[in-house]
C-alpha cells in the first residue's frame, strides 16, 4: 500500500479536482473543536447503528445462525476496509494542496476522483440511502403499532383512496405525515440535537431488554434452529448485513473531525468491531429464542407485557425523531441542487411525501432492509470506494493492488445484481 505522504505523479495530480466551494455539501462546521479517540469511537458507533438490527434475528433464521455470523463478519471487515479506502484518497488528495482541499464529505471526494459525474452519483445514491432507512422506519412503526393494538395484520377499514385501499397499517403511516412535516420543516441539526441523544439512549436500552429477554426464552426452552441455509438466501443475508453497516457516507466528516487522525484506522477498526459482535449477539439469541417462529421485526415477537409494550413504543418513538435526522443530508443535496443551497419547504414536503407512499407498499420490513442494503448500500460501500481508489492510485499501486480494487468492484456489482434480484422477489412473493 502507497504511503499518503507519496509526491504524486503531474499527470495524476491533473486529473484530480478540488471541489469548488459551490459544491461542497455542509456536513461538519470546521470550526466545532475537534473529537478525542472516546468520541469518535462513539461517533462511528452512533452512525453505523440503526434500525437495521431489528432485522438481524430474521435473517439469521432465513440464513441460518453459522452461515448469518460469518456472512455478519465478512461484510464487517470488507465495509471497513472500504472505509479505510476512503480516508486513504482524501488523505492523498489532502498532500497535493497542503492539507487545503476541503474534502470532508464523501460528495467532495466524488467530486475530486471524478468531477460533477463523480459527485452526482454519490448524491444520487446517499439520497436513495437516505430515504430507503427512513422508509424502513415508516414501515417498522407501522407494523410495530399494528401488531401493539390490532390482532389481524390485515385488517381492513374499508375505506378506499385512488391507487390502494385504506388499511390500519397505512392510516398509520399517514397519521405519522403530518407531524413528519413539521419536524422536517426544521432548517438545521443543532436543533434536532436532543432528539439524537434520545435515539441513541432508546436504541441501547430496547436493544438490552430485548437480549435479556431473549436470555431467559432460552434458559427456559430450547428450540430447534439452524446453521446454514440455502445459496437462494446467501445474497439475503448479504443485503441485510450490508443496511446494518449504514455509516459510510459519515466516515469523512467523522475523520476530519478527530484530533489525532492518524489513528482513525485504529478506531474505526474497534467501533466495527464492537458493533458486529453486538449484531451477531443480537441476531443469534433472538433467533435462539424464538426458532422458526422468528418474525422480521424481533421486538413483535416479545408478547403483550407493559414492558414489551414499552419498549416498541420506544423504538416507534426514537424511529419517529430520527426520521428528520436521516433525511438531512438528502435536503442539503436537492437544496443545493434544486433551490441554489437556500432552504426550501416544498423539496423536503415532497420529500416527506414519496418517502410515506413507498413506505405503504412495502409488506416486510427485514425485505425491504435486504433490497436497501444489496442495491443502493452495495454501490456506496463497494463499488465507489473501489473505484474511487483505483483512479487515484492507478499511476502509484502495482498489478496487485489495481487488481484488488478492481475485484472489490466486481465483488460489488454481483451482489448488488444478485441480491437486488432475490430481494425483489421476496417482496413480491410476500404481496402474493
Amino acid at each position: 500500500m502507497v504511503s499518503d505522504k507519496k509526491n504524486p505523479s503531474p499527470s495524476s495530480s491533473r486529473k484530480l479536482n478540488s471541489p469548488p466551494a459551490e459544491e461542497t455539501t455542509p456536513l461538519i462546521d470546521n470550526t466545532k473543536p475537534l473529537s478525542s479517540h472516546p468520541k469518535t469511537l462513539a461517533n462511528v458507533f452512533i452512525a453505523i447503528v440503526g434500525a437495521g438490527v431489528l432485522g438481524m434475528p430474521y435473517a439469521f433464521k432465513r440464513t441460518g445462525w453459522i452461515m448469518g455470523l460469518l456472512i455478519l463478519s465478512f461484510i464487517a471487515a470488507s465495509t471497513t476496509y472500504c472505509m479505510t479506502l476512503l480516508v486513504q484518497i482524501r488523505r492523498k488528495l489532502d498532500s497535493y494542496e497542503n492539507g487545503t482541499t476541503n474534502i470532508s464529505s464523501f460528495g467532495d471526494l466524488g467530486f475530486a476522483v471524478c468531477g460533477t459525474l463523480g459527485r452526482f452519483v454519490v448524491d444520487v445514491l446517499i439520497t436513495l440511502s437516505q430515504a430507503g432507512f427512513c422508509i424502513g422506519y415508516l414501515i417498522f412503526i407501522a407494523n410495530t403499532l399494528l401488531h401493539l393494538f390490532h390482532d389481524e395484520p390485515s385488517s381492513d377499514l374499508g375505506l378506499s383512496s385512488g391507487m390502494s385501499r385504506f388499511t390500519v397499517k397505512s392510516l398509520y403511516i399517514w397519521g405519522c405525515f403530518p407531524f413528519q412535516l413539521g419536524l422536517n420543516s426544521i432548517k438545521t441539526l443543532t436543533h434536532l440535537a436532543p432528539l439524537s441523544i434520545f435515539a441513541d439512549v432508546v436504541d441501547i436500552g430496547a436493544m438490552g431488554v430485548v437480549m435479556l429477554e431473549d436470555l431467559r426464552l432460552i434458559m427456559l426452552r430450547r428450540r430447534e434452529v439452524k446453521a446454514f441455509g440455502g445459496v437462494s438466501v446467501f445474497f439475503y443475508g448479504m443485503g441485510v448485513a450490508l443496511f446494518g453497516y449504514e455509516g459510510i457516507a459519515m466516515v469523512l466528516p467523522i475523520e476530519s473531525e478527530m484530533k489525532d487522525n492518524a489513528k482513525f484506522n485504529k478506531i474505526l477498526a474497534l467501533s466495527m468491531g464492537l458493533t458486529t459482535l453486538m449484531y451477531g449477539a443480537f441476531g443469534a439469541l433472538g433467533y435462539f429464542a424464538f426458532g422458526d417462529k422468528t418474525k422480521d421485526i424481533i421486538t413483535s415477537n416479545l408478547g403483550t407485557g407493559w414492558i414489551s409494550s414499552l419498549v416498541q413504543l420506544g423504538l416507534c418513538i426514537n424511529l419517529f425523531f430520527t426520521f428528520p435526522l436521516m433525511m438531512n443530508p438528502v435536503y442539503e443535496i436537492v437544496e443545493r441542487r434544486f433551490s441554489g443551497g437556500r432552504y426550501c419547504l416544498w423539496l423536503r414536503w415532497l420529500f416527506v411525501l414519496i418517502v410515506s407512499l413507498v413506505a405503504l407498499f412495502v409488506p416486510n420490513f427485514a425485505d425491504f432492509l435486504s433490497l436497501v442494503g444489496s442495491s443502493v448500500c452495495c454501490c456506496l460501500g463497494f463499488i465507489l470506494p473501489g473505484l474511487f481508489h483505483l483512479l487515484a492510485f492507478k499511476d502509484e499501486q502495482g498489478c496487485k493492488g489495481c487488481s484488488l480494487d478492481i475485484g472489490i468492484m466486481i465483488f460489488g456489482v454481483v451482489l448488488a445484481i444478485s441480491g437486488t434480484w432475490f430481494s425483489l422477489m421476496e417482496i413480491l412473493s410476500a404481496k402474493e
